[in-house]
């Protein structure tokens, strides 16, 4: 039998599994607790000190994150209180991110074809936030309703580091959250990134400020996509912001089927997000399926068939195309005469069509692919 603990937060009761956090039992119960250095995939961190709670009979505010829940524990999530302490965590963090694109007093006006008044530096505008309206810091600052920030803005003044392949970083936006460090380290087993210096210049990096090629990194994007700033961004998409749809799909590269998250735009892949909470690959990819499906949009790529006539190719239908496919397949003897080469750029689906008609029909195992993992 599962071992049960029953808490009340915020006047809710909510029922889970003993050795769940406070914040998981908030999170089944629908009530929002703010947080920045959390992520489902991680073990809790507390280090953000956004998340912090009221319990009944304890001392101080502790982190709902790393807060077991127990049973009869009364929890309150947003008393006066509470919010005037996470508006000063908010003011600390915000002391080394830009943060006009939080505050500014025209945002409930903004919309996407609005001109922006000028009334602070173009480089601070939420426009140009590779991340808006994708940020998590936008968020906590709109639940907290931070409307001003009193404490003076340090910019790091460092220079975007785009020297890698496939992403930018850019530690002006970064908030010392940890998530890129503790994913490459927990979930990747990798460690190509730690924090780098202490106090005031702390960073996350690589040893000896190597570059990421020369570090080890396989470019997976699993810090790109836990990261909650505009610090980590995807180059490809760097300039979109939300999605019009999204699509979930199977990674074509190889037999594991990996299940991805596709976001669309204009009819463009703008993003590709590993699909958490999903086998085979629960939120993980390689660098093939993050960063490798750009070949969809190929000017290269083949749209029609092409049939070959006196040295030149001709675009040509479907019908036409199968019909000389097959009549020209018929001229040659079953089992000894044929062979199949498949694409790796084609679905699992496809490429057990390929195989199926290699072995079934053509009588042949000369099956081979075009790029073996």
């Amino acid at each position: 039998m599962m071992d049960i603990a029953k808490l009340t937060i915020d006047g809710k009761e909510v029922e889970v599994e003993r050795g769940a956090t406070v914040l998981d039992a908030a999170a089944k119960a629908d009530i929002y607790i703010p947080t920045l250095c959390y992520h489902p995939d991680l073990t809790p961190f507390g280090a953000c000190r956004l998340c912090l709670v009221e319990i009944e009979n304890m001392r101080g505010f502790p982190p709902s994150c790393t807060t077991p829940a127990t049973d009869g524990m009364v929890v309150r999530t947003s008393t006066e209180q509470l919010q005037g302490l996470r508006q000063g965590i908010m003011q600390f963090i915000l002391t080394e991110h830009p943060h006009p694109c939080l505050t500014c007093h025209r945002l409930e006006h903004c919309k996407p074809f609005d001109i922006c008044l000028r009334h602070v530096a173009v480089t601070e505008r939420c426009v140009l936030c590779p991340k808006n309206e994708r940020c998590e810091l936008q968020q906590v600052a709109r639940y907290l309703k931070l409307s001003e920030i009193t404490l003076p803005y340090e910019s790091r003044e460092l220079p975007i580091e785009r020297g890698d392949p496939f992403f930018d970083r850019d530690y002006n936006l970064c908030i010392l959250c940890g998530r890129c460090v503790r994913i490459c380290q927990e979930v990747r087993g990798l460690g190509v990134i730690a924090f780098t210096f202490r106090g005031h210049q702390a960073l996350p990096g690589t040893a000896f400020g190597r570059s990421l090629k020369d570090s080890d990194c396989h470019f997976c994007g699993a810090c790109v996509d836990v990261c909650p700033t505009g610090a980590l961004i995807e180059r490809a998409g760097r300039w979109y912001t939300l999605p019009e749809r999204e699509v979930v799909t199977t990674c074509p590269y190889c037999g594991v089927g990996c299940q991805l998250k596709l976001e669309i735009k204009d009819e463009r892949i703008i993003r590709v997000i590993p699909q958490r909470d999903n086998s085979p690959n629960w939120g993980q990819a390689c660098v093939k399926g993050k960063f490798g499906l750009d070949f969809v949009h190929s000017p290269e790529r083949l749209t029609s068939p092409l049939i070959k006539e006196n040295g030149q190719f001709r675009e040509a239908t479907w019908d036409e195309a199968m019909d000389i496919v097959t009549g020209k397949l018929s001229q040659y003897q079953r089992g000894t005469e044929f062979a199949a080469i498949s694409s790796a750029k084609g679905t699992n689906e496809e490429n057990y069509l390929v195989q199926k008609l290699a072995r079934a029909v053509m009588g042949t195992n000369h099956i081979d692919h075009c790029a073996r993992l």
